[in-house]
């Protein structure tokens, strides 16, 4: 799953362990979702927007599917 978390953190000047800390997760989770390694569930999805003050929609985007 894509998503912005890197660059919306990045325009309010945070560091993954001030998201993590918002978040209450560790600074590796937000490293691993930032980097596509793991995708959050659903309640901390909710989480995200909250705290970026934005749908959900608006921060991941699914991937293509490969072409068959």
């Amino acid at each position: 799953m894509k998503n912005r978390l890197k660059v919306l953190r990045a325009e309010r000047d945070w560091s993954q362990a001030d998201l993590a800390a918002a978040l209450e997760v560790s600074r590796q989770t937000v490293n691993a979702i930032e980097t596509g390694r793991f995708d959050p569930s659903l309640p901390l999805a909710f989480r995200i927007a909250r705290v970026f003050g934005c749908t959900i929609e608006a921060i991941f985007q699914e991937d293509p599917a490969p072409p068959s």
